[in-house]
């Protein structure tokens, strides 16, 4: 059976009328249904009639009948018509462009029948168009509906894998706990018991601090007086060994040989007990950073003197107290020395003299 469509195509075609994509597909169609085809051959056959009627001749008896009525008329004395001749007859040009007219009408029908089926097949088309776009947007939205629908039963299955995780952690944590507790009691009687021993050490010990303040308190007088004793006993035991050690030390004046430094002046005090002394200087120059004040301990059982060690002054006032011990051991001085040399010192005098006391 043709459908409505394809029989709109058919009488399009039969007329010349169907062009472009619309005449490919029909012909296309047309190549497969016999029924089509013999709708095709008839309807061009009704055109192929329609035009040759159109283009025959009148009949030779019409002609003769209308030319008679015009001589009739002409010759015909002017009375009263009868009722046939008050009959409106068309003239004969009429009938040689009736078939033209009918023609040009069905021309008309047809051009409007392909322009109105071109406006139907192009809004089919844009309807179908749509159609295919709310297709593919509903294949989308379905596929991102379908898509999110995934990603949230993955999450929803992550979640309950994470809550069926921490559930056998709580329950893990939970059973720990429940074996600790006895060990927790255990431990708050132990620390109980701990505590009150604590609270009576120091009850005792309070007790003990009430006797020492008392005990503390009668032997404060007896404490003064044994230091005063003491200071006393300190004092001139200090003295004694004072008295003793200067009969044993040996003190020497040393003066500025340097010419820039006149008023420069130091005194050496030696312990031979200790093997060590104390050399106070005043007035002596500012060094550079890279020199050093030299102490020298001339011994006779030695060819070279003896190093003292290094030194230096306050750069404002030019004043030091040095305490030296020798690097060897020294029976008898015969005098202190004091050098200027290279920063760290030298293990024999290099520099200018100084200072030099006997």
């Amino acid at each position: 059976m043709i459908d409505e469509r394809n029989e709109e195509r058919a009488a399009l075609y039969a007329v010349d009328l169907l062009e472009g994509g619309e005449k490919a597909q029909f012909e296309a169609a047309l190549s497969r249904d016999p029924e089509l085809q013999v709708v095709v051959r008839e309807l061009r056959a009704a055109s192929a009639s329609l035009a040759y009627s159109v283009a025959t001749p009148p009949p030779p008896a019409l002609r003769v009948r209308i030319l008679s009525s015009i001589s009739s008329m002409e010759t015909r004395p002017t009375t009263a018509p009868s009722p046939a001749e008050n009959v409106i007859r068309p003239p004969a040009s009429f009938w040689q462009f009736a078939p033209w007219a009918i023609a040009a009408g069905f021309a008309v029908v047809a051009a409007w029948s392909g322009q109105r089926y071109f406006a139907s097949s192009s809004e089919l088309a844009l309807i179908r168009d749509r159609e295919a776009l709310a297709d593919i947007a509903l294949q989308n939205t379905r596929q991102q509906l379908e898509a999110e629908r995934i990603v949230t039963v993955r999450e929803r299955q992550n979640l309950q894998q994470q809550l069926a995780g921490t559930t056998t952690q709580l329950q893990t944590v939970q059973t720990q706990l429940e074996a600790v507790s006895p060990q927790l009691a255990d431990r708050d009687r132990q620390l109980a018991a701990a505590q009150n021993q604590v609270n009576e050490r120091e009850s005792q010990i309070a007790a003990l601090s009430q006797r020492v303040d008392a005990l503390a308190g009668a032997s404060v007088d007896l404490t003064r007086q044994l230091g005063e004793e003491q200071n006393r006993v300190a004092k001139l035991t200090e003295d004694m060994r004072v008295q003793q050690d200067l009969a044993n030390y040996k003190i020497t004046i040393l003066a500025s040989i340097a010419k820039n430094s006149p008023a420069a002046l130091a005194a050496a005090v030696w312990n031979p007990a200790n093997q060590e002394g104390v050399l106070k200087v005043e007035k002596l120059p500012a060094l550079l950073p890279s020199q050093d004040y030299q102490l020298w301990v001339v011994d006779p059982q030695y060819e070279n003197p003896v190093d003292g060690g290094v030194f230096t002054v306050d750069p404002l006032s030019g004043d030091a107290r040095f305490t030296f011990k020798p690097n060897q051991p020294v029976k008898a001085v015969a005098a202190f020395a004091v050098t200027l040399e290279r920063k760290g010192g030298v293990p024999k005098a290099e520099g200018p003299f100084v200072l030099l006391g006997k």
